[in-house]
């Protein structure tokens, strides 16, 4: 059976937690949404995935700037300050007593519409804005355990298509590039960019160790990760050679390391692309090192 960076174990808490839903707070069975909100109908609004560690929400400056650039480029307006939308999400975290352990999804969409149509003139309510709180966590297996990745036909497309920096609810070209690469075989698609070059995978971004150099893509054809930027950093501030670059499937191939990274999972090795093993297939040196700096860096961020 796949596995993905994303696999977890049920928790029981779960079916009891309060959800915030246009400002209040619901449980499970009564948050709900209208069919006539646009995020329903269109896709029309953008998100974010956030984790709560040790009481605090790691990353969090980079998540929010994230959110209201999106919205400002989708001319959407959020309708709280980034300080209220965190004091929502501490609301609702206060609520549920929670204090690690927990993945949070924010979502906010344009709002209600008048009648099903794709004109945002028709909106006639405010922005809707929902945070999920969750008790979920990796695997353990997930940090060691190499997942297998499988190139598909859907490409990350030009920013005058449809902008691949934007983290919106509009995900139909990553999830049809999830199914192709599930009905492969694989744990998770890796999309090339309009030129044929490695962009990113369809929910994590990507990256290979050639000669003990890290790379990984240009970043012209792929959402700005939080944890992807991290990783970048970590390498630069401890002298592991990392490089933003063009790079062929071929050089993905003959690679001695790969993994992939995520604000759930952090760091998670790759083992196999295409049916290819890379480097001997299990969790590489310098992987297992970045892993570690990561690991440290939340735990001082979440001090």
């Amino acid at each position: 059976m796949a596995h993905g960076t994303h696999d977890y174990e049920d928790d029981p808490r779960n079916a009891d937690i309060l959800i915030y839903v246009a400002g209040e707070l619901l449980r499970r069975p009564d948050a709900k949404v209208s069919v006539f909100d646009s995020g329903f109908i269109l896709g029309d609004g953008v998100w974010e995935g956030l984790r709560l560690h040790n009481g605090k929400i790691a990353f969090k400056d980079q998540h929010l700037t994230r959110l209201y650039e999106g919205a400002k480029a989708l001319d959407m307006e959020i309708g709280l300050t980034p300080g209220e939308m965190e004091a929502a999400i501490l609301e609702t975290i206060a609520a549920n007593s929670m204090t690690s352990g927990v993945h949070i999804r924010l979502m906010v969409t344009r709002g209600l519409k008048a009648t099903p149509y794709q004109d945002p003139r028709i909106t006639i309510g405010e922005p809707t804005i929902v945070i999920i709180p969750e008790y979920k966590s990796p695997l353990p297996e997930t940090a060691t355990k190499g997942m297998r990745l499988f190139t598909v036909h859907v490409r990350r497309g030009y920013p005058d298509v449809q902008d691949p920096k934007l983290n919106s609810h509009s995900k139909l070209n990553c999830i049809t590039a999830c199914i192709q690469a599930a009905k492969a075989g694989a744990d998770e698609a890796l999309m090339l960019d309009p030129h044929g070059f490695v962009a990113t995978c369809n929910s994590t971004h990507f990256f290979i160790v050639r000669n003990g150099e890290v790379w990984t893509s240009s970043g012209d054809f792929c959402l700005p990760g939080i944890t992807r930027g991290n990783v970048i950093q970590l390498c630069r501030e401890n002298n592991i050679p990392v490089f933003e670059k063009n790079f062929s499937l071929s050089e993905v191939y003959g690679a001695s390391e790969a993994c992939v990274t995520g604000t759930f999972a952090g760091v998670v090795p790759a083992s196999e692309i295409d049916g290819r093993i890379i480097g001997d297939g299990q969790l590489g040196e310098v992987t297992r090192r970045i892993q570690s700096l990561y690991k440290d860096l939340l735990e001082r961020e979440c001090a």
